[in-house]
């Protein structure tokens, strides 16, 4: 059959090779073309599986690139004739290794790349290995029932007292919300009623979103901008980072306004919904409200402003601002990522705010008082993940404004924010699948590029490996004899910055800060580790939330080959999962194998000294073989368990028919009375006072 088919030109039977290549489930590469000496036209080509061959490499390579290359033979060779016409001369099919068809289109020979997100939808759900874990998004699809609706937004009456959008759209977020939840009952909501039954704050979190936090805790940002700058929606949303550096969405909310009420009502909400788990690092937008939430509702958090906020408002609290821009921006980066020692901070701060004459200017001083809560000086020992950053285009947050624009409706917002669900899940997908099957190329014979390669995530490592390169560029001075501070001259930037290094505790911190904000260590510390003739990172600088193993409930510990070698383990084992769960779902007898299988696998894992963790997943295996119960409606919260609280309700008793009657019956008693009273007459800026229900 093969041996008879013609093409036009090799490029056709490249093609044809590509669409064979995708629908068994391998990546292909043109091996080799050759041309007639005189005519100068192809005559004879090789297409082949990306894993054909083996990677030839000299002893003495400075820079060996890793290769997917494993020996497989299978192939296709064409040859043209004299009337021009290109048949097959060869073929191989076999392969040395297990073929992924339902992921074909995540091999690089395969994949389409669109900047249009909506373009990605047209891919039919059967071909997706995503579609599966995205079924409970269907109902963000399936909006026909918002279309009876007409909506008139111009109504703002009671602003501080209701959520500002019409009671139509309110009844069409609530049965939204409850069709979410039947879709997966691990998807969480919370809604809050005013003294008249009117919709006041709103809140959920989708299954995905409290499986992220368990993994990404540690550091969440609460971002209002939507809120304050007076969008259609106001919009809160919580947002974390995950090991690819992508934005995670752990929960969303729609406030009625900025009130401490609002902030403590809305924090609590999240905080049930993700176990009563704090965050390690929680940053927000510098107001009091936020301030006095978080101090209540999460007392164990390092509650921490960002950076991007604080530059947003320079210009709107600081007279003629235009005039001395530039010159204000240098003294004061310098003054905030430039000073050593809490001492030297105090001393540029106190000269820039005489420089430009703002001793008067009351933001000014309140920004100096809660120094300790966005300056970097104060932040030693703190982990940011990358999430605080100077401007906002910088940030994951920015991400969602591909989405949420400032007149954006209600059913647009739905509409939007299924789809950037099922974006986030195909790009890590996709980033996880290239983890699985390729290795980054190094680029030097550092050690310590080495020794991350297949430990950190394929993004992380890239960065880490432009701060080993960058380490060539620096010159190191002891700033004393015999002491423990190294300057270092960067030339690439042309700035000076020093290093403290204590080898008796493996601690190094540099006053560039890389390490803090970004979470992997920087060139000025790399250069002192060399010098210091330390040529193995220090383990507690290799942050778990970056590795291959961020997922992984136990703690990485160790040497870095110990973990390189388990995460070589890991991805292997997730890569035959992925297979497993291909056949295994094909049919209940092929499933009942599957479960059966992986039940042997975790016993005799137990054995070899997993004890109780493998117990524990074993359980949860156990557990999700069965058929779902339904989620009761009752008032009470079962003690260790979130499934009897996955929807709750906030609001005055006694209930009123009319809109909320259906939700009144939900109503835990981790709910009542949960503002504290100190904050019962805080009312937000220009709104009406906002008491909560008594």
């Amino acid at each position: 059959m093969l041996s008879q088919m013609e093409f036009e030109t090799h490029e056709d039977a490249y093609t044809y090779y590509k669409d064979y290549a995708k629908s068994a489930g391998f990546g292909t590469a043109k091996l080799s073309s050759r041309r007639s000496r005189a005519s100068k036209e192809f005559i004879d080509a090789k297409f082949s599986c990306i894993r054909y061959g083996t990677k030839q490499q000299s002893d003495d390579a400075i820079n060996p690139r890793a290769s997917p290359k494993i020996g497989c033979k299978a192939s296709m060779h064409v040859k043209r004739r004299p009337d021009g016409k290109w048949y097959v001369y060869s073929f191989v099919e076999e392969h040395n290794h297990e073929l992924l068809p339902e992921q074909s289109h995540f091999f690089r020979s395969h994949r389409v790349e669109s900047s249009d997100p909506r373009l990605r939808r047209n891919k039919k759900s059967n071909n997706n290995p995503l579609a599966d874990c995205s079924k409970h998004l269907t109902a963000y699809h399936d909006l026909a029932f918002l279309d009876g609706y007409t909506r008139n937004n111009n109504n703002q009456r009671d602003r501080g007292r209701r959520l500002a959008i019409e009671s139509l759209d309110a009844q069409i977020l609530l049965e939204f919300l409850t069709r979410m939840q039947e879709e997966n009952h691990k998807f969480f909501y919370a809604v809050d009623f005013n003294e008249d039954n009117v919709l006041r704050n709103v809140f959920w979190v989708d299954a995905k979103g409290i499986d992220d936090y368990k993994s990404f805790n540690d550091v969440v940002s609460f971002d209002t901008s939507y809120v304050v700058s007076k969008f259609k929606l106001p919009l809160v949303v919580f947002v974390g980072v995950n090991h690819h550096v992508q934005p995670v969405l752990l929960g969303c909310a729609l406030v009625a306004d900025e009130s401490v009420y609002s902030y403590v009502w809305l924090m609590e909400s999240w905080l049930m919904a993700m176990g009563g788990l704090m965050p390690r690092v929680m940053l927000t937008d510098q107001d009091d409200g936020i301030k006095a939430a978080v101090s209540a509702v999460l007392p164990e958090t390092r509650h921490c402003y960002c950076l991007w906020y604080l530059l947003d408002r320079l210009p709107r609290n600081l007279d003629y601002w235009g005039m001395w821009q530039d010159a204000f921006l240098k003294k004061f980066f310098k003054c905030v990522y430039g000073s050593w020692s809490e001492e030297e901070f105090d001393r540029r701060w106190v000269k820039l705010i005489d420089k430009f004459h703002l001793r008067d200017v009351q933001w000014m001083r309140c920004l100096y008082d809660e120094r300790s809560l966005w300056a970097p000086t104060f932040m030693r020992g703190v982990t940011f993940a990358g999430m605080s950053t100077r401007y906002r285009s910088e940030s994951v947050n920015s991400m969602f404004d591909r989405y949420v624009q400032c007149e954006t409706s209600l059913k647009d917002f739905l509409e939007g924010y299924g789809l950037m669900l099922e974006d986030r899940y195909e790009e890590e997908a996709k980033a996880d699948f290239d983890a699985w099957h390729e290795a980054p190329e190094l680029k030097s014979p550092s050690p310590f590029e080495k020794q991350v390669l297949l430990v950190y995530t394929h993004v992380v490592f890239r960065r880490f490996q432009i701060e080993v390169l960058g380490a060539a560029a620096c010159h190191l001075t002891k700033e004393s004899e015999g002491g423990t501070t190294y300057s270092v001259k960067d030339f690439e930037d042309d700035q000076k910055y020093l290093v403290e290094w204590d080898e008796s505790k493996s601690d190094i911190y540099c006053s560039c800060r890389s390490f803090e904000y970004k979470g992997y260590l920087c060139r000025h510390a790399i250069v002192v580790l060399q010098m210091s003739g330390v040529f193995t990172i220090p383990i507690n600088y290799v942050l778990q939330r970056w590795t291959n193993a961020a997922r992984n409930r136990h703690q990485i510990s160790g040497n870095l080959e110990l973990v390189q070698c388990n995460i070589r383990r890991f991805n292997d084992l997730c890569r035959r999962a992925v297979i497993l769960g291909e056949e295994g779902s094909l049919s209940q007898e092929s499933y009942d194998v599957a479960m059966f299988a992986m039940k042997e696998a975790f016993k005799l894992c137990a054995i070899k000294g997993q004890g109780e963790t493998i117990k524990e997943k074993r359980s949860s295996l156990n557990n999700t073989s069965k058929k779902a119960k339904h989620v009761t409606e009752s008032g009470n919260v079962g003690e260790g368990s979130q499934e009897g609280f996955q929807h709750v309700v906030a609001g005055p008793r006694p209930f009123q028919a009319g809109l909320a009657a259906q939700f009144h019956n939900t109503i835990p008693a981790v709910f009542q009375n949960v503002i504290p009273t100190e904050f019962h007459n805080i009312q937000a800026t220009n709104m009406h006072q906002n008491n909560p229900p008594g």
